[in-house]
């Protein structure tokens, strides 16, 4: 895999906590060299446990269903890292209950940020939906992987080179590329062409573009897909960039949909090529959380409904994680042996955070 999968990015406060209209600031550090990858003590031991010989006899390992959340969880945590679709909302319905604990943990004195997986929308982009729901959410504590990509091209100073983008996915990775001067070709103005695939046909691709940015794109066509694999396969140096590998996603609340996991995996078919993945679970969110705001990463806890983002996004950075069953992960997926990436809890939605624990239980 590329070694760039896990550059880590260290974002400026006045990057971050700029209003979603005003033009991000220009405040990326040096690029790190990327971390050797090593699984949290509670990932290998979760690895370990499902592994072993005994493994058959032991379906459910050690992840538990929250049964005392203050005890299990709100004492010990200050920062809660949330994904939005599946715990927040689905598709474009907001799960019920979720403005009533959001205010209570706020009441609590508990710090909140929202991170998205989803490039559709940039940082003004979500910050419209979650007003669109009634929620009143800072822009400054949302994160999307469109603004992930942007804040890589931003790091590795991109726009230096003179290059171009080409961008497979919608209009929040062309806003957030914008937002930062660089220039991009495709997105939404391919999604009606069709290459000549007639005798002697061919579809000349831009020679001066850079990099190729894989978000999820509802308009995805052969165009897009022969555009980025010429750039990439004949433009030497070219980057290919995913925003993230999520396999499904709630474009609906009534099932599940291919999500952007399907056109990466359409680019790495033609190119022979892994991509730098930006979204979770790579560490640029929980990096900015914790240097730039001075936060215990062990005092955060990662919230989400899929295992192979959110919650690894939390293990592999030292973090608590909790899994809500509102989402794509069913409890049989969780409980099964064949999983390996095991939360610390799991319950059904965040409104749980607050459920009566009965007199017996907190006996014992």
């Amino acid at each position: 895999a590329n070694s760039k999968n896990n550059v880590t990015m260290k974002l400026s406060l006045a990057a971050l906590a700029v209003a979603a209209t005003v033009p991000m600031a220009s405040a990326f550090g040096t690029p790190a060299r990327a971390p050797t990858f090593v699984p949290s003590a509670a990932r290998s031991a979760s690895l370990s446990r499902r592994t072993s010989p005994s493994s058959s006899q032991l379906p459910m390992a050690n992840v538990l269903r929250l049964s005392d959340p203050n005890e299990d969880l709100l004492n010990g945590v200050d920062v809660f890292i949330f994904d939005c679709d599946g715990v927040i909302w689905r598709g474009d319905s907001l799960i019920p209950g979720i403005p009533e604990t959001l205010a209570k943990l706020r009441a609590a004195g508990k710090k909140m940020y929202f991170v998205t997986n989803n490039s559709t929308k940039s940082r003004a982009g979500y910050k419209k939906k979650f007003d669109s729901l009634g929620l009143d959410i800072p822009a400054e504590e949302i994160f999307s992987s469109s603004f992930a990509a942007a804040a890589y091209l931003e790091q590795t100073n991109f726009k230096e080179t003179g290059k171009k983008v080409y961008i497979i996915g919608e209009v929040g990775i062309c806003e957030e590329l914008d937002l930062i001067d660089v220039p991009w070709i495709g997105g939404p103005q391919d999604s009606d062409k069709q290459p000549d695939m007639g005798p002697g046909g061919m579809l000349h691709h831009d020679k001066d573009v850079g990099a190729v940015i894989v978000g999820f794109d509802r308009n995805v066509n052969y165009y897009k897909i022969q555009s980025a694999q010429l750039c990439i396969n004949e433009n030497e140096g070219c980057e290919f960039i995913a925003t993230n590998l999520d396999a499904v996603t709630h474009l609906t609340d009534a099932q599940e949909w291919a999500g952007n996991g399907s056109m990466v995996g359409a680019i790495k078919g033609c190119t022979g090529k892994e991509p730098i993945v930006v979204g979770k679970p790579s560490p640029l969110m929980i990096d900015y959380l914790a240097n730039k705001l001075n936060l215990d990463k062990s005092r955060i806890c990662m919230v989400g409904d899929r295992l192979d983002t959110d919650v690894l996004f939390g293990t592999d950075n030292g973090l608590k994680t909790l899994l809500v069953l509102s989402g794509v992960t069913s409890e049989e997926k969780l409980l099964s042996q064949e999983n390996i990436i095991t939360p610390d809890f799991y319950t059904d939605t965040i409104n749980d955070f607050f459920m009566e624990v009965p007199a017996a239980s907190k006996e014992s």
